[in-house]
């Protein structure tokens, strides 16, 4: 357990600052989008033909099957679908799905969604996510998901209503 909390500290100081060791444990690598799964999950084909799945960190967008969650995958869809990304990992979810930061370009995506009002900043023990101040933004302009008034959270529709997502047993048939 001790050593679990520090990994942990470790690894919010190494992002809040910058810091080598994130970068250390982090793997790069260049690919393009085959597949848009949903506002936070993508298919990325890598230079030797291999596809991964990408949960994008530091962002959780509305299920599939929830209000809203068609229209952020489909903005996340329209802005990377068959482009080139670059993909920085920082784990796997249990979904064993990698968790990556996606740039294209010079943009972050995940903070291109939250700006735009297609997802919530990761929230998570009381922190309150890397993008808060661009969902701050998007709350108050009415942004996207936050028209409605009061969205609810992903994780309290996944707890009221469970998963839209069926069971990964395969790649999609359009992966790429």
């Amino acid at each position: 357990m001790h050593t679990k909390v520090l990994r942990v500290l470790r690894l919010l100081v190494a992002g809040a600052v910058g810091a080598a060791p994130l970068a250390a444990a982090a793997a790069r690598f260049e690919g393009v989008v085959t597949h848009v799964t949903d506002g936070d999950s993508v298919w990325v084909r890598t230079a030797d033909g291999a596809p991964r799945q990408i949960r994008i960190n530091g962002i959780d967008a509305p299920e599939v099957c929830q209000p809203f969650g068609a229209e952020a995958r489909d903005a996340l869809s329209r802005r990377l679908l068959h482009r080139r990304v670059v993909v920085v990992t920082h784990g796997e979810d249990d979904y064993h799905r990698t968790i990556a930061r996606i740039s294209l370009g010079h943009e972050d995506v995940g903070a291109w969604m939250v700006k735009n009002g297609y997802a919530w900043s990761y929230r998570f023990r009381g922190n309150l996510g890397p993008y808060r101040h661009f969902e701050a933004r998007a709350r108050t302009a009415h942004r996207g998901l936050w028209a409605d008034g009061r969205p609810e959270a992903p994780r309290d529709f996944r707890v009221r209503h469970g998963s839209c997502r069926p069971a990964v047993s395969a790649l999609p048939s359009n992966h790429g």
